[in-house]
């Protein structure tokens, strides 16, 4: 995906930036637009979804017939892309390479000792404080935050989130000026975000098993565009897009910074 690695690692590192008033991070430095140099940390076992809207595979679930899930009772009655009262917290087990991440619940977390109760505690107070701050800014550039993944992770001792934050690769993004009116027709949403390509692939019969069809350029570019309108959305800046051997550059800057 064009330019995909650059978008991502810049709005992840806007959001470490901004992050670091709620909860400690792992990053050191980014010496190139593509890099970011970061603390090795002991990662935590569970993968923290933070929700505000039902939609994606919760919706599915819930169509299907589903009321318990994550530990949570959902009531009857809900629309697909409904806004939630409050933000719910869905958790899954981190899964290895090439295998999927399975639901589970905070209950679950701490019983089968993935994690302990404080630290387990700890990890939700901050999960929810962060996606109450990205929903805000979201909200302030006319976007809404949907859902959101964090991977939080431990070093010396005290929690520090890691991996990427609030990306199009790790969260879902709407529109906020189109929302109330797809919402009451029951249409779609419009997106900024990897459900475009996660849509493209259902409509052609993959969700996830066996082999995906070869994506064409078409469907490159388009999400291209859609990461590029989030990013200057959420930055409020114009892209700078940087061209050439990506490769080389990322060597010189590392060496330049006296990380290689």
């Amino acid at each position: 995906i064009p330019f995909k690695g650059q978008v991502l690692n810049q709005i992840a590192n806007y959001w470490f930036d901004a992050a670091k008033e709620i909860v400690a991070t792992h990053v050191i430095d980014t010496p190139d637009p593509n890099v970011t140099v970061v603390k090795r940390c002991e990662a935590l076992p569970v993968e923290v979804v933070v929700r505000g809207h039902i939609t994606g595979s919760l919706w599915r679930a819930y169509e299907g017939g589903a009321r318990e899930i994550y530990g949570l009772r959902l009531p009857d009655g809900l629309r697909r892309d409904q806004k939630f009262d409050a933000p719910i917290l869905t958790p899954t087990t981190t899964a290895a390479v090439g295998s999927h991440d399975e639901p589970t619940s905070p209950a679950a977390v701490v019983s089968t000792g993935r994690v302990g109760r404080k630290r387990w505690e700890e990890n939700q107070e901050k999960a929810l404080a962060l996606f109450k701050a990205g929903a805000a800014a979201a909200r302030a550039r006319g976007l809404i935050l949907v859902d959101t993944k964090y991977e939080f992770g431990v070093l010396d001792g005290a929690l520090v989130l890691i991996d990427e934050v609030h990306t199009p690769d790790s969260s879902r993004y709407w529109m906020a000026d189109g929302y109330e009116a797809a919402f009451k027709a029951g249409g779609d949403q419009r997106m900024l975000d990897k459900e475009n390509l996660r849509q493209w692939l259902l409509e052609r019969g993959f969700s996830g098993q066996g082999v995906p069809p070869p994506l064409t350029d078409e469907v490159r570019v388009m999400l291209a565009e859609k990461y590029l309108e989030l990013y200057e959305r959420m930055i409020a800046r114009p892209f700078e897009r940087v061209e050439g051997q990506i490769a080389d550059r990322v060597a010189a800057n590392l060496r330049k910074a006296g990380r290689l």
